[in-house]
């Protein structure tokens, strides 16, 4: 039966209870009950709803100054964040904090203006102005304690950013009863913004989170300094325990649930689909309406635009450094066991970074300035590799290729490659001495080799990387020249060209590849020309494709029964790395949340040409060379979403033939001729007439069998005035759209659901932006 809202001692035990934590409540109050209340008797779910705002309102109004409120204010926080997602699994909820309660005004009579607001508003004003609560959540600055306490509304929330770092030079003491308040408090407002997991995934990215907005605007006069401290207190973080090794095992550290905690609330306050955003085309006018002129510029999300405006070099450094510590501290796990407490969140720190690359293009220019960059590149190609057998890391798998495909639209990536590999990451590649670009070649060449075959709409992404950063690769060491010719070698058999509409656009890549190097760089590159003379066949072969559908048929025929994409046979793999593990698959029963499809790799990026002076020009879309279909979606049959692949094991099957067996598309000749005359051969071609003969004619003159000779005459031999004038260099450069922030927003929330397991706030929920599912 309805109970009276102004029952209080009813309502007050929910509340009054002196030491509770959030494990405590949820066990409590079990979701049954939960869902009971709000179909049996909905008005007592609305006044606990309310009753519970109205106090953590009080609570910031007075500051919370005694021991009492504070632990009201923390427990009805926890209360809430264990009732909001059953308010948000039912849509008739869902406005619930979005209406003003009738009649609720304090003291009945007086409605004054701070109660015609919405409740979600008062409830997201309240949780920030307690994040700035004086001995509650940030250091009191008084000194004396017989002085008045200090008016929560007279403070400058500026003076208490948590943590010194961008825009703050001053590192309050740790105190770690306010780092665990602050968690409780994040942790409701993450709450309050999983609204978007209850939503199911749209084309149309542009439909604001509601509670993001509001929390995000002008209406929160704390956004600066709380934006400010969840940026600082991630990259300020240090899980060495003050750079003590070990020191972690002696001290419980609260830091990193903070940590984890603001890293999440960051990324989802970030959750901004910036190719609808009214910025500058390449023609210099805004996509937008003209309705936009009225808006300020620059977008409403105030975390949006100060994460877009932050500048200050010193400010760059101390986000790279932070982030590439904490991308690193797996690493560094590896070769001291144990001697820094592990970070299980960089899932969140990618997502972090790749919203600075995106928001802030003045950041990106910065991260590619020094060799820094390489920091992140060699963490982010250790999270490939070994995730890259394990069907639940497939987004962890998405986001590091998304990143090195950003990064790789800047020539300067490129140039940072050359730079020597010599720290040695326990990874399970062949040992390899060179570059970074080796490195990323040979990770590559695994991830395609041996990854899960869900990773198969990232092949063109993967090569469209190592295309962009070729005309940039001085020196190719002889295990990398391999292995991108063993991948040219598998994917021009005629089995796998003919199996699929798209698969030809691989070979395409790795031509456009072997092109830049050998026009841009053969001085260094020995090693590639000598892999190219010695595989010359594959070439041949490319140039005789049959075309006739006989041999098409015939091509087909040759699939195997089980086909493996690739063979591994002829790829000379060698030793691992010593201390590696191989990537393993993931274990039986681990949970993972279905992805939407990613767009095609057109539309994930525009073509721009590369002129003498080193600018980019955009090209038009009409005056592309690519082959054609390059419109098509990337392999993902027909483009429907992988979530379903859990219901279909037999799926597996198809490997590289989806696009044959689900739709009824047949190769013919006249689509072989209509890409088999545009494969860029003369070049290669060129070069193979030219050298040759002079290699064959060395080893019948010294009756050589030794490899080093041969190098040593490709090194000091030059092509110059005997190769096709040279192409433009062609670089694809990410852009933003829909797809990808729709993909952006499904994937962190994935992360966010499956990293809340203590306590699980939406576990058992009926979430509809993506699936559940067990390996």
């Amino acid at each position: 039966q309805p109970v009276e809202a102004t029952d209080d001692a009813f309502w007050d035990q929910f509340w009054a209870d002196t030491a509770t934590s959030v494990q405590d409540v949820f066990a409590l109050v079990p979701a049954a009950e939960i869902r009971a209340v709000r179909e049996e008797s909905p008005s007592n779910l609305a006044t606990l709803c309310y009753k519970a705002v109205e106090k953590l309102v009080q609570g910031a109004e007075s500051g919370c100054h005694t021991e009492k409120e504070r632990q009201i204010v923390l427990n009805c926080c926890r209360l809430l964040t264990r009732i909001l997602p059953y308010i948000f699994e039912d849509p008739d909820w869902r406005g619930f904090f979005w209406s003003t309660v009738p009649g609720a005004g304090r003291g009945g009579g007086d409605e004054d203006d701070e109660n015609a607001r919405p409740l979600a508003e008062s409830l997201l004003l309240a949780v920030a102005d307690l994040l700035f609560c004086p001995d509650f959540t940030v250091q009191s600055h008084r000194r004396s304690t017989v002085d008045t306490a200090e008016d929560i509304h007279s403070i400058d929330s500026c003076e208490y950013i948590w943590e010194a770092g961008v825009g703050f030079a001053h590192s309050p003491q740790p105190n770690y009863i306010h780092d665990l308040n602050r968690t409780e408090l994040l942790k409701l407002l993450l709450t309050c913004f999983s609204e978007a997991m209850y939503l199911p995934p749209s084309s149309d990215s542009s439909n604001t989170n509601p509670w993001v907005q509001f929390f995000c605007s002008t209406e929160n006069r704390h956004a600066l300094p709380l934006f400010t401290s969840l940026l600082n207190v991630v990259c300020a973080y240090d899980p060495v325990g003050y750079g003590i090794p070990y020191n972690h095992l002696l001290f419980s550290d609260y830091r990193e649930p903070l940590v984890e905690e603001a890293a999440q609330v960051l990324i989802v306050t970030l959750d901004y689909d910036s190719s609808t955003s009214s910025s500058p085309t390449v023609d210099g006018t805004t996509t937008g309406t003209a309705m936009d002129d009225v808006d300020p510029p620059g977008p409403d999300n105030l975390f949006v635009n100060y994460l877009s405006r932050i500048h200050r070099e010193e400010d760059f450094q101390f986000i790279l450094k932070g982030v590439a510590r904490l991308l690193s501290n797996p690493l560094v796990q590896t070769y001291l066991p144990n001697s820094a407490k592990k970070i299980q969140f960089h899932q969140e720190l990618l997502v972090l970074f790749w919203k600075l690359c995106d928001f802030n293009k003045k950041f990106l220019f910065f991260v590619l300035k020094s060799s820094d960059v390489l920091d992140i590149l060699v963490p982010i190609l250790y999270f490939l590799n070994d995730a890259r057998a394990d069907q639940s890391r497939v987004g962890l798998m998405h986001i590091g290729v998304f990143i090195l495909l950003l990064l790789s639209g800047e020539r300067n990536f490129g140039v940072r490659l050359n730079k020597p590999y010599s720290v040695r990451v326990p990874m399970d590649i062949p040992v390899f001495t060179g570059t970074h670009a080796d490195l990323l070649i040979i990770v590559f060449h695994k991830i395609i080799t041996s990854g899960h075959q869900r990773l198969q709409p990232l092949f063109d992404c993967l090569l469209t990387i190592v295309v962009n950063v070729s005309p940039y690769l001085k020196s190719l060491s002889m295990v990398a020249a391999n292995k991108l010719l063993h991948l040219l070698e598998a994917f021009s058999t005629t089995w796998f060209l003919f199996s699929a509409v798209q698969n030809h656009h691989l070979v395409f890549f790795l031509l456009e590849v072997f092109n830049n190097i050998i026009q841009y760089q053969f001085d260094g590159n020995s090693n590639l020309v000598y892999a190219v003379i010695r595989k010359r066949n594959v070439f041949h072969q490319l140039a005789n494709l049959p075309t006739d559908s006989q041999s098409i048929q015939k091509g087909l025929q040759r699939k195997k029964k089980t086909p493996e994409p690739i063979s591994r046979t002829n790829s000379q793999d060698g030793v691992s790395m010593e201390g590696s593990r191989p990537a393993a698959p993931a274990e039986p029963g681990t949970l993972k949340t279905s992805l939407v499809a990613t767009p095609g790799i057109d539309k994930l990026t525009e073509k721009s040409q590369v002129s003498e002076d080193g600018t980019m020009r955009s090209l038009e879309p009409e005056s592309s060379q690519s082959p054609p279909e390059g419109n098509l979606p990337s392999a993902v049959s027909d483009g429907e979403p992988w979530s379903g692949e859990a219901s279909h094991p037999r799926r597996d099957r198809r490997r590289l033939s989806s696009a044959s067996s689900s739709g009824q598309w047949t190769p013919t000749p006249d689509w072989v001729m209509s890409w088999k005359s545009k494969l860029p051969l003369q070049t290669i071609m060129r070069l193979l007439q030219v050298l040759v003969p002079q290699v064959e004619k060395i080893c019948i003159d010294k009756g050589l069998t030794d490899e080093s000779e041969i190098l040593k005459f490709l090194q000091h031999g030059t092509l110059v005035g005997l190769l096709p004038v040279p192409h433009p260099i062609l670089i694809r450069k990410y852009q933003a759209n829909s797809g990808t922030a729709m993909w952006f927003r499904t994937y962190m929330w994935g992360v966010i659901y499956l990293r809340n397991v203590d306590p699980p706030i939406w576990y058992d929920t009926d979430v509809k932006l993506f699936e559940i599912q067990r390996v």
